[in-house]
């Protein structure tokens, strides 16, 4: 492996090389710059829009007689890296070379995984360091290069996606965040028919801004219904507008539009960082819950004002709780607690709260308990939800570092070895 002369010149010349390069290019120019400092055949997997596949990105997309290879989530070694967020490595046989898997990362957005084979001596330590630059660059690139690939699009996509859908991923930010005083993660299904679901965050200085809306029916009205929701609340936050403002803004945007026939219920909240003093106002929708200690603590309920776009003239009123270091906060629509098995009994806010704390007691990132959330919300209603199904997850860690960019120390096991990358 390389000396950190040459990685640094190996990743600079990948990011200047980057500025004029696009997606389809993007794994060419990987690989041969991955070569310079000792990693062949580097080839990148992104993962799909449920998190089911890994997908290799060969820049093609998936036409006819040139796609990739592919790996299933669940149960790959490219998977488990994935999911665990670990740094993977296994013999190579035939080549007497070591193969590696490592997470792209995106801060704590997971977009897929990078493989590269190292010669046979190259020490464990200077491997994998020189893999995890690699791969964050590789993501830096992919994030900036993705909005435009249709190449892409097409790739991270298993099924047909609908109108509304195609609006709703276009106008939702991205499913993962974390900085030193939180961890966020959300996650929506069907993912391909989604219409009147929606979830929005930002930061701005020490506040975290939250919101989740749940429009009113299941179609291209619904999705507009909400699009415009998360327009108006956007445009209310950055003018400086308070949640009160903000939900009489988004009511009056619909009235406008719809006259009466649409409405979106939801919650609008702000998290002061520093302090964990959180803000919410509730307008006809499912109240927040709050998880501390490892076990659901609360539910923190609020006088609702009326649905947004129903015009009732009910008060809004702005409800605080201060939150304790390790606090988890779960917004939800009613699709998630109100899926239904064969035999007519739903999910229930008593297993859906209960599936967070054991998964989250287990050690799983944010992004990975949600992940296996949905996939059990689908399974009970066996795969075809008849309403939209949305969680957004928060996490305060209060004023103490945030550790989740960090990797832990090595660890080894028996024909294979390992980095976790905590989220």
């Amino acid at each position: 492996m390389a000396d950190t002369e040459s990685v640094l010149r190996c990743l600079t010349g990948i990011l200047q090389a980057g500025h004029l390069t696009g997606i389809e290019q993007l794994p060419g120019l990987l690989a041969r710059q991955a070569e310079l400092v000792g990693a062949y055949g580097a080839r990148v997997f992104v993962t799909d829009l449920r998190q089911l596949v890994l997908r290799e990105l060969t820049g093609r997309g998936l036409d006819a007689g040139e796609g990739g290879e592919e790996f299933a989530v669940e149960s790959t070694l490219p998977g488990v890296a994935f999911r665990e967020t670990r740094i993977l490595s296994s013999p190579v046989a035939e080549s007497g070379r070591t193969r590696y898997w490592v997470p792209v990362l995106d801060g704590t957005q997971r977009l897929g995984v990078l493989r590269a084979d190292v010669a046979e001596g190259t020490p464990e330590e200077q491997a994998r360091a020189t893999l995890m630059h690699l791969s964050s660059l590789t993501a830096l690139l992919m994030v900036s290069k993705q909005p435009f690939s249709d190449a892409h699009a097409r790739l991270v996509r298993t099924e047909t996606m609908n109108v509304a859908a195609e609006m709703q991923w276009k106008l939702m930010p991205p499913l993962a965040f974390a900085n030193e005083q939180i961890a966020l993660g959300a996650a929506m299904e069907p993912a391909y028919k989604v219409a009147g679901d929606a979830f929005d965050y930002a930061t701005d200085a020490d506040t975290v801004h939250l919101a989740i809306f749940d429009a009113m029916g299941h179609d291209r009205a619904a999705g507009l219904t909400a699009n415009l929701a998360v327009a108006t609340c956007r445009a209310q936050r950055r003018e400086g507008h308070d949640l009160i403002s903000t939900a009489r803004a988004i009511e009056q945007t619909l009235l406008n539009e719809f006259h009466h026939d649409r409405y979106a219920t939801g919650i609008l909240a702000d998290l002061d960082s520093r302090t964990g003093e959180l803000s919410w106002i509730n307008c006809g929708h499912l109240p927040p819950v709050v998880i501390r200690g490892g076990r659901w603590v609360t539910t923190l309920h609020c006088p609702p004002t009326h649905p947004m776009g129903t015009d009732l003239g009910l008060p809004a009123i702005v409800r605080q709780e201060h939150l304790e270091p390790g606090d988890r906060l779960l917004l939800y629509t009613d699709g998630i607690t109100e899926a239904r098995d064969a035999l007519g009994r739903e999910f229930g806010l008593d297993r859906f709260v209960d599936f967070i704390v054991r998964h989250q007691a287990d050690g799983l990132p944010v992004p990975e308990t949600l992940r296996r959330l949905m996939r059990a919300v689908l399974q009970h209603h066996e795969n075809h939800l008849s309403d939209d199904a949305t969680v957004v997850f928060l996490e305060w860690h209060g004023t103490a570092r945030n550790a989740a960019m960090r990797p832990t120390a090595p660890a080894s096991n028996a024909g294979s070895h390992d980095d976790t990358l905590a989220l």
